[in-house]
């Protein structure tokens, strides 16, 4: 077991400020982020029964899709509360580090990376966790990173009628200048990627035959703008099934992936 590395105010926000197990399920635009991720996923990884490792996979809320799909799953994550979450997942956990995997060489088909590059706010340790990727994925097999697109503050803050704040203004602009939010408000500390980067961060690190992926599409916002302010789910409205569509036509267009929320990496050893 590696003794994970994460700054404790990272550890603090995941085990006492969210619950990370309900992102994905308590609202429209998360719940479109983890349709079009399992659709991303299934798109290119290999068959069932395929090793995975599901690095920072959380709570497991991958990873129990990913079992049911019949993968067979190891779940690495530097906060001890997602571990017992993603017990319940019917995958295998451990404590432990992006940057410093137990894994043996070449010894995963898949290996996913949904979360760490979130919070790896120096690039050198950015290059050592996909290095670390690199090294246990076998010859040939999936690489799968997420990150947060550099713009999706200004989009969600928009959307949520806080940017007429100054001090909000301030901290948001040096998210789009630098890339990194220092976790003093709301948030914790973060990196938000540029599509070009995080291919290029990909490709630094050995992967070949990248491509990169807007996960929500350009439509994102105007689903947590309408349940913000009218308290109205619109996980099984036309609402909802518009915006599934048109971050699925804008898969085509590179310049739409700044209207993402998030992007998906995805790259072959």
């Amino acid at each position: 077991m590696t003794t994970p590395r994460v700054p404790p105010a990272i550890i603090t926000f995941y085990t006492s400020t969210i619950n990370e197990s309900e992102r994905l399920t308590s609202s429209a635009d998360g719940a479109l982020e983890l349709l079009r991720t399992q659709e991303l996923l299934r798109r290119h990884a290999p068959t069932a029964p395929a090793a995975v490792l599901d690095v920072g996979g959380g709570p497991g809320t991958h990873a129990r899709w990913l079992v049911a799909d019949g993968y067979r799953v190891h779940l690495v994550d530097p906060v001890e509360r997602h571990l017992a979450d993603a017990i319940g997942a019917g995958c295998t956990v451990e404590l432990g580090d992006a940057r410093s995997l137990t894994a043996e060489d070449a010894s995963y088909d898949v290996v996913l990376m949904l979360g760490p590059l979130y919070h790896l706010t120096d690039a050198s340790d950015r290059r050592t966790a996909l290095a670390e990727a690199y090294r246990v994925v076998r010859p040939g097999g999936l690489i799968a990173a997420a990150a947060i697109n550099r713009y999706a503050s200004l989009f969600e803050h928009t959307a949520l009628a806080h940017l007429d704040k100054p001090d909000l203004q301030t901290g948001i602009a040096a998210i789009l200048a630098t890339g990194t939010h220092d976790g003093r408000k709301g948030f914790t500390e973060a990196y938000f990627h540029t599509g070009e980067q995080l291919d290029g961060e990909l490709r630094a690190a050995g992967f070949r035959y990248t491509a990169v992926y807007g996960i929500e599409g350009p439509a994102w916002a105007l689903l947590k703008a309408t349940e913000h302010h009218t308290g109205e789910s619109l996980r099984d409205s036309r609402m909802f099934a518009s915006a599934l569509a048109a971050s699925r036509m804008a898969e085509p267009y590179p310049e739409l992936l700044a209207a993402s929320s998030h992007l998906l990496a995805v790259g072959r050893r």
